[in-house]
């Protein structure tokens, strides 16, 4: 086997599991669960009709690259949100399909970083951090560089804080906007000042912006790394990808489809890889996809069910614990009372709820561990559960700490 597999640490669930194996609940009320961020809403109309108008199509296999009709979708529908008339996608250069950003994420990582290469190469992720980006380092033979993220600078990378040594070795670069867990966005000048670093150290950034479709004013949709490219005028989108997923803005993630876009020549050969990596998109899937790229109605109904969650659950947690409205995304990013596995623990055992320590998203760096003492809590129940929840929720806190912590 991979002696690299070695170095894997258990997933966040693999770890809640083995917490929760021998807590036995209450058996009075259902279980409510805030650990995954799974959507629950309902899938769009228009989009199962077209998997059952497409189910001949099973009969064929698909391309690595795609339908032209898919990657025309996709240009259409980013070079509309993200503002790119002057330097448009290219669907034949710039875009790929993809089976969810989860293998891409990792993939990506396979196919850039070079076993060959004796300077020991770096990654720079953010912590907390999307466990993907930790084990496709581990396993392409690079080393994670854990940037930590805290509340109190609004959960921002500090680039500044790299050391020159470790920038000689960086390969690439992860970026989460809107964040996981935080629900952080990375304003333009931040993406802006990235993509220069990124041309005068030569490394490779890796967008991961599969939640840049939730959000909660109409009028300031998250920008992304292909809108601060064009903006800056780089050509051909050098050392840029974003990667976007179907699974959170359309609520279909047992679709398992998305799209990596931008620098064309990363890309040409990212085609290579994925031609052998054999993990191309049924043509059901691309079909199904084409309709959901084309509509934003079903976007915009599910952004007012994220933002009545997130603004019912906040009224009832905010008087007892210290916790922040997102600027994006479902999650919510609470410090808890007390030592988080703990509070995990007991508010399962006690309430029936499940939420994610948040030390398990996040690695100690610098002797410090961001996650620890908060938890991650998936608002992606019905609105009724999510404030069944909530309720419970502020039940145990204010139980095992009668005066809470709210700021």
């Amino acid at each position: 086997m991979n002696s690299r597999l070695s170095g894997l640490q258990p997933y966040p669930f693999q770890r809640l599991a083995e917490l929760m194996r021998a807590v036995s609940p209450t058996p009075d009320r259902p279980l409510i669960r805030l650990s995954i961020g799974e959507p629950q809403h309902a899938a769009p109309r228009i989009v199962l009709e077209e998997i059952g108008a497409q189910l001949h199509t099973l009969s064929s296999y698909p391309t690595t690259q795609g339908l032209p009709a898919l990657r025309q979708a996709v240009a259409d529908w980013a070079n509309r949100r993200f503002h790119l008339e002057r330097m448009p996608l290219d669907p034949q250069r710039h875009i790929l399909p993809v089976s969810g950003t989860r293998e891409a994420l990792f993939s990506i990582v396979q196919a850039v970083i070079d076993p060959t290469d004796t300077a020991h190469p770096v990654i720079i992720l953010p912590n907390p951090f999307y466990q993907i980006y930790e084990g496709a380092a581990l396993l392409a033979g690079a080393e994670p560089y854990f940037l930590n993220t805290f509340a109190e600078s609004g959960y921002r990378m500090d680039f500044d804080a790299v050391p020159a040594q470790i920038w000689k070795r960086t390969r690439m670069v992860f970026v989460c906007s809107p964040g996981n867990p935080t629900g952080a966005v990375i304003n333009h000048e931040e993406l802006t000042r990235l993509i220069e670093l990124a041309h005068r150290h030569d490394f490779l950034i890796v967008s991961d912006e599969c939640y840049s479709e939730i959000y909660f004013d109409e009028l300031q949709p998250p920008p992304g790394i292909l809108q601060a490219a064009h903006d800056l005028g780089v050509a051909d989108f050098r050392h840029c990808l974003t990667f976007q997923s179907l699974s959170k803005r359309s609520n279909l993630p047992g679709l398992r489809s998305g799209f990596v876009a931008g620098d064309g020549a990363v890309m040409a050969r990212y085609l290579d890889y994925r031609t052998y990596h054999g993990c191309s998109l049924s043509s059901l899937a691309q079909a199904a996809s084409i309709k959901a790229w084309g509509d934003e109605d079903h976007v915009r109904a599910n952004r007012d069910l994220y933002r009545a969650k997130v603004d019912a659950v906040l009224a009832i947690l905010a008087p007892v614990l210290d916790i922040a409205r997102p600027q994006a995304g479902f999650y919510l990013w609470p410090r808890t009372p007390q030592n988080d596995e703990h509070f995990a623990r007991e508010l399962y055992q006690r309430e029936n709820v499940l939420v994610l320590p948040g030390s398990y998203l996040s690695r100690t760096a610098g002797g410090v561990n961001p996650g620890h003492n908060r938890v991650r809590m998936a608002l992606v129940a019905p609105l009724a559960e999510c404030v069944e929840a909530a309720h419970r929720i502020r039940h145990h806190v204010e139980s095992v700490c009668p005066i809470g912590i709210s700021q």
